[in-house]
């Protein structure tokens, strides 16, 4: 019989749980070819079996003398070597094993799991931060890999904590020395030093004004003309409460994702064409809408007074969004960072949220804000009720007037 035929026998036998006749076939592979690494492997598989750890470390470190650049093999001397009490060993045999591929996910687990077992605690979570990096999602997975996964993160997110404890320590010594707004930027980088916060960059759609930070939601204090909005608060809310109850015609609401047939959906199949996210548009792309700023007359006269995107062809847009119940806007990203969105809530059941990049708010009836929308953001409501918020495009406060002409003049 052949080596391969041999070998095939004894994992035949192997699965059948003989595990002597296994280690027969074998031995006879060995004796017709000395150093052959897969038959030395799958002896010391059938040793480990037969609960000798030393014994089958002895036969993979043959295989892997004779096939050094064999991962698997280096695999199988770990776990052997695991079993044996061996932890340096083990160590040295997962690096090997990592040395021919980075990227191999066992190897990377089991280090993260050695390190742990041996009470390197920081060298662990590194280990494990690299596994889970190199394993962005758990689908398919065995359930004790998942498992293993599952607990890393566990130790990651432990690891984080006391970190950012010791962080906000440090943090709390110099706030007498500064004001709170002095901090927005410096606690952001405490909590993504301490795995607490994700950094999400811009990713426009459309144009990228380069340089601009990725500022997640933007300070109140770059738009003083807040105010005037905020006070007009129950003004435009009356006039949304007119326009809807209006019983006489239609409101002239439409779906706000409207992708025509030919194009792909991606993640908006679900809403394109729907009624459950709809919008009434004041002024659309640049184009003012007549008919609509009709029936919200004290409304529209406010937008025209505020200091909003004035892009020829391409903004503003302002417009009333309704999120109808039990209903959640996915993940996405708007069309260019020169611009800055405004919400206004003007109808916000409880159950209602917004994230943008890794902030998640609640929206307060009344009370602005601004947000970089080429930062992922997504929205929900879970209410029994519809959400409805004002919407305004606004200029990117950091943007200087020459940039913004240069802009308006290029689009």
């Amino acid at each position: 019989m052949t080596i391969s035929g041999l070998i095939e026998r004894a994992a035949e036998a192997k699965r059948a749980g003989l595990l002597s006749e296994a280690r027969r076939s074998l031995e006879e592979a060995l004796t017709a070819a000395p150093g052959h690494p897969g038959a030395l492997n799958a002896l010391g598989l059938v040793t480990m079996d037969q609960g000798d750890a030393p014994g089958a470390a002895a036969l993979f470190r043959q295989a892997v003398a004779a096939d050094p650049a064999a991962a698997p093999l280096w695999l199988n001397l770990a776990h052997a070597q695991s079993l044996a009490g061996d932890a340096a060993g083990e160590l040295a045999s997962l690096d090997a094993a990592l040395g021919i591929d980075p990227y191999l996910m066992p190897a990377l687990l089991r280090k993260a799991q050695a390190l742990e077992r041996s009470g390197r605690t920081a060298d662990s979570v590194q280990a494990y931060r690299a596994v889970l990096a190199a394993t962005p999602a758990d689908e398919g997975l065995p359930d004790a890999i998942r498992a293993a996964l599952a607990h890393g993160r566990a130790v990651v997110a432990a690891a984080g904590e006391r970190r950012a404890e010791e962080m906000t320590a440090a943090i709390d010594k110099l706030r007498g020395r500064f004001t709170a707004s002095d901090f927005t930027r410096a606690q952001a980088y405490a909590d993504h030093r301490a795995g607490r916060r994700q950094v999400y960059q811009q990713q426009p759609t459309g144009g990228h004004f380069p340089y601009l930070p990725a500022i997640e939601f933007f300070d109140r204090a770059l738009f003083p003309w807040f105010a005037e909005l905020e006070a007009a608060s129950e003004l435009i809310a009356g006039e949304l409460r007119a326009l809807l109850a209006d019983a006489d015609e239609e409101p002239g609401f439409a779906p706000y994702v409207a992708f025509d047939p030919t194009q792909p959906v991606n993640q908006w199949a679900d809403l394109n064409l729907s009624p459950r996210w709809s919008a009434w548009f004041f002024v659309k792309d640049g184009v003012p809408q007549a008919a609509n700023r009709a029936k919200c007359p004290g409304t529209a006269a406010l937008l025209d007074r505020l200091p909003l995107l004035d892009i020829p062809g391409k903004g503003p847009t302002a417009m009333f969004s309704v999120l109808d119940a039990r209903t959640r806007i996915p993940p996405h990203t708007g069309t260019s960072n020169v611009r800055t969105t405004v919400h206004l809530p003007l109808v916000i059941p409880p159950g209602c949220g917004f994230r943008v990049g890794s902030q998640t708010r609640e929206w307060q009836w009344g009370e602005a804000w601004a947000f970089d929308d080429t930062i992922e953001h997504e929205a929900w409501n879970d209410s029994d009720q519809p959400r409805t918020i004002l919407i305004l495009d606004a200029w990117n406060p950091l943007l200087t007037e020459a940039e913004r002409a240069v802009v308006r003049a290029i689009g």
